[in-house]
């Protein structure tokens, strides 16, 4: 290539040169780099994909209460009456109390005696839910306290590795459930906490009657 009136240029030299300009305008004005896209759509396929397999892995009891319930949701309507809310978690004491080998019964006379069948309950002490877990306790019991299903499933399963501890002694096992296994070892029975022996009585009473069928 040349120039009319001038020295002849060569094409490569050209090139170079158009080149080292475009290098040096990417430095002194470097271009912003956007996020990259396909990576931020397979992780959205990722989260979705993962949140659809936890839905189907409660869907049972779920479908079962004719409900979905997340763990930061609250109850939009709890029912007033006491026999309504024991009603609601039925099928999930049915199906829960088979899987973790506990009477359904005694699952029962737990739930009314902790929260009145009150997913949303709280005690002064900080205990959740339908079956009034400590934090502590259901993060050992490997459950969210703050989801009534797992909160139902986390204290059914308490229940059975009491039940197992002190061989299928409930006066033992509800004690432990109230004041703690510690508690019940140290003493070789209830403690003389007189909310623990109340406990204890009330419980064992709801039991017998609902398994009379009351």
């Amino acid at each position: 290539m040349s120039v009319p009136g001038g020295p002849s240029v060569p094409v490569a030299n050209i090139s170079r040169v158009l080149g080292r300009i475009r290098e040096i305008e990417a430095k002194v004005y470097p271009r912003k780099i956007e996020p990259d896209e396909p990576v931020e759509r397979f992780q959205k396929v990722l989260d979705v994909a993962r949140d659809e397999t936890s839905e189907r892995k409660e869907l049972p009891v779920a479908e079962a209460l004719g409900q979905t319930r997340t763990a930061t949701q609250k109850s939009a309507a709890v029912p007033s009456k006491l026999e309504e809310r024991l009603a609601l978690w039925e099928d999930a004491i049915q199906e829960l109390s088979a899987e973790y080998e506990v009477d359904p019964d005694l699952v029962r006379a737990v739930m009314r005696c902790e929260s009145g069948g009150n997913p949303d309950a709280v005690s002064s002490a900080g205990a959740i839910g339908l079956m009034q877990l400590m934090p502590a306790t259901a993060r050992g019991l490997g459950v969210d306290p703050n989801d009534p299903l797992k909160n139902l499933e986390g204290g059914i399963k308490y229940l059975a590795q009491l039940a197992d501890k002190y061989d299928g002694d409930y006066v033992k096992t509800l004690a432990a459930y109230n004041a703690g296994s510690g508690r019940v070892d140290s003493y070789d029975g209830v403690p003389p906490f007189p909310e623990t022996q109340r406990y204890v009585k009330n419980v064992l009473a709801l039991y017998k009657k609902y398994s009379r069928g009351d």
